[in-house]
């Protein structure tokens, strides 16, 4: 036996994986996905059949959820995919901010300042008019794969 001290060093961040692996057979529409990295939602799958000693073959059709980019995959349907883990939250709007931020507040009571505006120019409208008019605003924020973005609004009545 040695005496010796080992020491590890680990570069991985602790915590759960941005995904998990399912089988490509298994996916549905309305589901997620991963294509080149991106978290995506599959809007139409097609499974192929092929010859005496190939693989069935899945082709996904999905739109990236933060950027709304169509991305297309064939995989394998015995072989696994990534999914993404895409949770939403709701948030109460506190504040805009000049720089594009917005400020909201959490269940806990606390506040989340790092989100910008959305990029979508009617739900960007909707956000700033109904804040403008002095409603209390509920955000829906989308997160998956170490990004968040403001992806729906409720008006929860007036103050």
């Amino acid at each position: 036996m040695s005496d010796e001290e080992h020491h590890f060093e680990s570069k991985a961040d602790a915590g759960a994986s941005k995904t998990y692996p399912q089988q490509a057979g298994t996916i549905r529409k309305n589901g997620y996905i991963v294509i080149k990295g991106r978290p995506c939602k599959v809007v139409e799958v097609s499974t192929s059949k092929t010859g005496k000693h190939g693989h069935a073959k899945c082709h996904f059709v999905a739109i990236d959820i933060f950027t709304a980019k169509k991305l297309e995959d064939i995989v394998p349907s015995s072989h696994n995919c990534d999914v993404p883990h895409v949770n939403r939250t709701d948030y109460q709007l506190i504040d805009i901010s000049e720089d594009g931020f917005v400020s909201l507040l959490t269940d806990s009571g606390d506040t989340k300042d790092d989100l910008r505006l959305p990029t979508d120019e009617n739900l960007l409208k909707q956000i700033k008019e109904g804040f403008a008019e002095g409603k209390d605003l509920v955000v829906s924020v989308m997160s998956s794969m170490g990004e968040e973005q403001i992806c729906a609004l409720k008006d929860i009545g007036p103050k």
